[in-house]
């Protein structure tokens, strides 16, 4: 899955030279936590938050502190004077998962996206919450089973041919080495929407079979008993 797919293409952007309160308005009535900041020329100069903005804000319990020691407060601000500089940016083809790690690492809500063009689009923290409930099928019911199942070349493929072969239908399968032996791995696999007697007898054939450690069924958690 690639960023160009799950970016917000209409961005809303701002001067460099703008008032800082012109920021806050824009921010404040789309709803959103950051705008690219843009030069007359389309060249992206930085990027700008809310987070940028309460910073710059003076404290009521400090007086003279941060913007309302320079004696014009918010007003004497510009959008210039408080955006991150040369931001991190991403290109349309940067993966989902790419993009998601640089957010965390850099604890930061958007990134701008360019391509040969200049700015094609951002990818926030919002997409990439739409990004995961679209692949793992959550927005439309899916449910989910996890598993502690042997790291061999034929133990997932099993599985895998026993779920289809019981006429249920995936939607994601995920996997992962963390908390597990050695010779082990989780597997995280969302199904298409089952109804409760259909998941029921699912669970027990499951729970027979295979190391499964819990399921999630409309919302519920329900974890195996061992």
């Amino acid at each position: 899955m690639l960023v160009g797919d799950w970016m917000t293409e209409e961005v809303l952007t701002i001067l460099p030279g703008a008032p800082i309160l012109e920021a806050m308005e824009l921010m404040r009535d789309a709803g959103i936590r950051q705008i690219p900041v843009v030069e007359a020329s389309g060249l992206v100069a930085g990027i700008v938050s809310d987070r940028d903005v309460r910073d710059a804000m003076p404290s009521k319990f400090l007086p003279g502190d941060s913007a309302a020691a320079q004696g014009q407060g918010l007003l004497g601000l510009k959008v210039k004077d408080i955006m991150t500089h040369d931001p991190i940016v991403v290109s349309p083809d940067t993966c989902m998962e790419v993009a998601a790690e640089l957010l965390l690492q850099h604890k930061i809500g958007g990134l701008p996206v360019l391509d040969e063009y200049g700015l094609a689009g951002i990818i926030t923290e919002v997409d990439i919450y739409r990004f995961l409930t679209t692949v793992t099928g959550v927005s439309k019911g899916s449910s989910q089973f996890a598993f502690i199942l042997e790291d061999t070349a034929t133990a997932l493929e099993e599985l895998l041919n026993d779920l289809w072969a019981r006429g249920v239908r995936l939607s994601t399968v995920f996997t992962s080495y963390e908390g597990v032996e050695p010779g082990q791995r989780r597997v995280f696999i969302w199904v298409q929407r089952l109804d409760d007697a259909k998941v029921e007898q699912l669970v027990m054939h499951l729970k027979r079979t295979y190391d499964l450690q819990y399921h999630v069924h409309r919302g519920e958690t329900y974890k195996t008993e061992f």
